[in-house]
């Protein structure tokens, strides 16, 4: 295995008192800073207080897999390489997710600096549920392929969280109002950490409403759940039946419908006899 590290390193999402000493000793200390921004990176460092002493390489979407055998060689030989972006935790939905899996495949040791996060700062203040979440980052652009991403997220039970900017709110909100109900709670966290930071909750059809007036900001987007609906037990019968004409065994269609739908395996069973069927 190489003596290299691969530092993935989070940066304050807005507010630079939000940098831990642990971020600033990396950067001063790293032997090569991959940076997305490097005039960001400038200004960050003096804010800090440091220096890099090692070299400073630009590593962003458009260089990314240029960038990839400079940065594995690097590891390669011993390197301790630190990673950040303009904002947040780098490889998630920021550059670092291919490097990761170079060194992980060369047996480069990854690790990172924890710190601040948009995705979990908008989950505690959306004030909806935290137990259980997924995020989605950016939504397609296109208004065809964002409905039909939506239309694949409008069963999910886990509260949903998603990234977008400004000139696109009230268009994805819309959309989410269309696809997941007009009365599907959400919360638009703008300018997280910042002197202008704001939380606005409500239905998706009154903040696609409110976004209308136009937005400014980094926009995090957290969306409820799906709530949970009453099987069909008719409608659980009628697939049973369906399955086993096509040719499957009655119990294993009846034990794979009761795991799905929460109804009785036996009563699947019973019914899916029918007047005029034979047991599975």
């Amino acid at each position: 295995m190489s003596d290299g590290v691969l530092v993935l390193a989070a940066t304050p999402i807005g507010d630079v008192r939000d940098a831990s000493p642990r971020l600033a000793a990396e950067l001063a200390s790293a032997d090569l800073v991959a940076a997305e921004d490097t005039r960001r990176l400038k200004r960050l460092c003096a804010d800090l207080g440091v220096t890099p002493a090692g070299r400073v390489l630009s590593h962003h979407e458009h260089n990314e897999t240029a960038r990839l055998p400079v940065l594995v060689d690097a590891l390669r030989s011993g390197a301790r390489v630190v990673v950040v972006t303009d904002a947040g935790m780098p490889s998630v939905s920021d550059p670092g997710f291919r490097l990761v899996t170079a060194a992980v495949a060369e047996g480069i040791t990854v690790t990172c600096v924890p710190g601040p996060s948009a995705v979990l700062m908008a989950l505690a203040v959306s004030g909806l549920p935290v137990d259980r979440f997924c995020f989605e980052g950016f939504l397609p652009r296109r208004p065809g392929e964002r409905a039909r991403a939506l239309a694949g997220l409008r069963a999910e039970r886990r509260t949903l969280v998603f990234f977008e900017a400004p000139h696109r709110a009230e268009a994805t909100l819309s959309a989410m109002a269309a696809v997941f109900g007009a009365d599907r709670h959400g919360a638009v966290c703008r300018e997280l950490t910042k002197p202008w930071e704001e939380v606005v909750r409500g239905d998706l059809a009154s903040l696609a409403e409110w976004a209308r007036g136009g937005v400014r900001g980094e926009l995090t987007l957290v969306v409820a759940g799906a709530s949970p609906v009453a099987p069909d037990f008719d409608a659980a019968v009628a697939d049973v039946r369906l399955r086993v004409a096509a040719g499957e065994r009655l119990s294993d269609v009846c034990a794979e419908v009761a795991a799905a739908t929460g109804l009785r395996r036996r009563d699947l069973y019973q019914a899916g006899l029918g007047p005029d069927a034979t047991s599975g």
